[in-house]
């Protein structure tokens, strides 16, 4: 299954997108200024039956003031596409994603490499094959 991650974000969306089988996770162009219609376009062409948005916690779990943004962005997004949309913790990140641009030298976004930890995060907690088997 694909599976299209979010890192959302009030100047910019940081997307990655999964292989077909939902095992690999690759960081593409982040979208920019954030837009649920662009998003929806995304995941039709990266033909996306899953969206995972992270959610912004604290180290302690709770939610922290951009989590309400996100779920509003969720919302909305919902509304724009026909596969599930949902949420998925997204601590430590974004700090990866730093980590992981200057150790590498990549040249993704660092907002689109924390979308892609997040998948990988995702992907390695779901309790079997995401085709569904």
């Amino acid at each position: 299954m694909r599976v299209l991650a979010l890192d959302y974000g009030t100047a910019r969306i940081g997307c990655a997108v999964s292989d077909a089988t939902g095992t690999l996770a690759t960081p593409i162009e982040p979208v920019e200024p954030p837009d649920c219609e662009a998003v929806a376009a995304l995941a039709r062409e990266r033909e996306a039956e899953r969206i995972v948005v992270g959610l912004p916690v604290s180290l302690s779990g709770e939610e922290t003031g951009q989590a309400g943004l996100t779920r509003a962005f969720c919302a909305d997004l919902s509304e724009a596409v026909d596969v599930p949309v949902e949420v998925y913790d997204e601590r430590f990140t974004t700090r990866m994603a730093a980590r992981t641009r200057r150790s590498a030298g990549s040249a993704a976004s660092e907002d689109s490499i924390a979308a892609a930890h997040l998948l990988e995060s995702y992907l390695a907690a779901a309790p079997g094959p995401l085709s569904g088997e």
